[in-house]
């Protein structure tokens, strides 16, 4: 994978993440949610934040002091 998509791919997880974020808080809101499908959707936003953080690490060069 390019440094590019990378990049790309980045985006991409960044805006799904922010839509669960904007999810669960609906969910959350209408009140009486579903605690299983609200529970999902915060593993999912989880997961997409670890692979954010991989690929952030891959494109930010380690600096030494």
């Amino acid at each position: 994978m390019t440094e590019d998509e990378m990049r790309k791919r980045l985006t991409a997880l960044q805006v799904e993440h922010r839509d669960l974020d904007i999810a669960i808080g609906a969910l959350l809101a209408n009140g009486g949610p579903d605690q299983l499908q609200v529970a999902r959707l915060k593993k999912r936003k989880l997961a997409l934040r670890d692979q954010m953080a991989i690929i952030e690490d891959y494109l930010t060069p380690d600096i030494i002091a």
